[in-house]
């Protein structure tokens, strides 16, 4: 009688312990930290940091989003960027979404572009009002120019310097009208935000030392950053001379095997090349979230959910 009770604790000893690793897996933060210097960015400026949040699928973590919002406070963003896929197109999670973006606003200018997923969610006009009326700035296929000032006063690590940083925010491909050919909608929709930014530039850039790029004139040397949800476009990003990418999509690959990476990825098929962290072109650099939430695969495997951290110098 012994043995079989024996084997049924053993058992249910087991399957606890999968349960945990499998809710531990799907649930418990990681944060990757990078660090880059340009000879774009002005003299004195040290430590710029960048929080990117991707593909949050609607999921929550705590009540209110309380964990993931004290882990983004914890990094002292002077900026957060949300690349896409903040909602779930069949799940929905609008509202664990909206809850997110209400608390990180609080903690620093927050700028967000469309992932497929928008494109597939009938409610996204919706979504997207509310975005704006927390003071989300929706970037579709539009610029900002991001003053590189130090918010919280001298002494805490970051040196402002005096000028600004390119910020070019364009949808997921899927929006376009060039239909399934992703990289030429991705060029055109950069060429728009381009655009953009020498739109709202003006006359403040009237007298500034230009040069031609894709077709535009810009302020030379000025230090640009895109917002796209697609990493494995890595490619378009670099021809158009794109300084740093941020992007998600590949959510790590879903299973990460040990000295191989991703196992699978939308876009990329198996063992995906742009699945996870930073990889460099020329001048280009991208980093790549491994996302926070899970879309039609409802399991991560040795790959925790992931705030990604970029902390910008000038070069020395």
């Amino acid at each position: 009688m012994r043995r079989p009770l024996k084997r049924v604790g053993i058992y249910l000893a087991t399957a606890t312990a999968i349960v945990i690793f499998l809710y531990f897996q799907n649930n418990a933060l990681t944060v990757s930290s990078f660090q880059l210097s340009s000879s774009k960015l002005p003299q004195g400026l040290k430590d710029f940091t960048i929080v990117q949040l991707s593909d949050v699928h609607g999921k929550r973590f705590g009540n209110n989003q309380t964990r993931l919002v004290r882990k983004v406070a914890k990094q002292q963003p002077n900026l957060i960027v949300v690349t896409g896929d903040l909602i779930d197109s069949r799940r929905g999670g609008e509202e664990e979404s909206l809850e997110l973006m209400a608390e990180i606003v609080k903690l620093a200018p927050v700028y967000y572009v469309t992932g497929n997923h928008e494109y597939a969610y009938s409610r996204y006009p919706e979504l997207e009002k509310r975005l704006l009326e927390l003071g989300v700035h929706v970037l579709r296929n539009e610029a900002a120019s991001i003053p590189l000032l130090n918010r919280n006063g001298a002494g805490d690590g970051t040196v402002a310097g005096a000028g600004e940083i390119r910020l070019l925010g364009i949808d997921d491909p899927k929006f376009s009208a060039y239909g399934g050919h992703a990289a030429e909608a991705v060029e055109q929709n950069i060429q728009t935000a381009i655009e953009d930014f020498d739109n709202i530039a003006g006359k403040e850039n009237a007298g500034a030392s230009t040069k031609a790029e894709g077709g535009k004139q810009v302020k030379e040397g000025l230090y640009t950053i895109l917002l796209s949800h697609r990493p494995e476009l890595f490619d378009v990003y670099a021809r158009a001379g794109i300084d740093l990418t941020f992007s998600g999509h590949a959510h790590g690959g879903q299973v990460r095997l040990p000295f191989i990476g991703g196992l699978v990825a939308p876009g990329q098929g198996l063992l995906p090349v742009y699945d996870a962290g930073q990889y460099t072109s020329g001048q280009t650099n991208m980093l790549v979230s491994r996302g926070l939430g899970n879309s039609v695969i409802p399991q991560r495997l040795f790959n925790r959910p992931n705030i990604v951290v970029m902390k910008l110098s000038a070069a020395s």
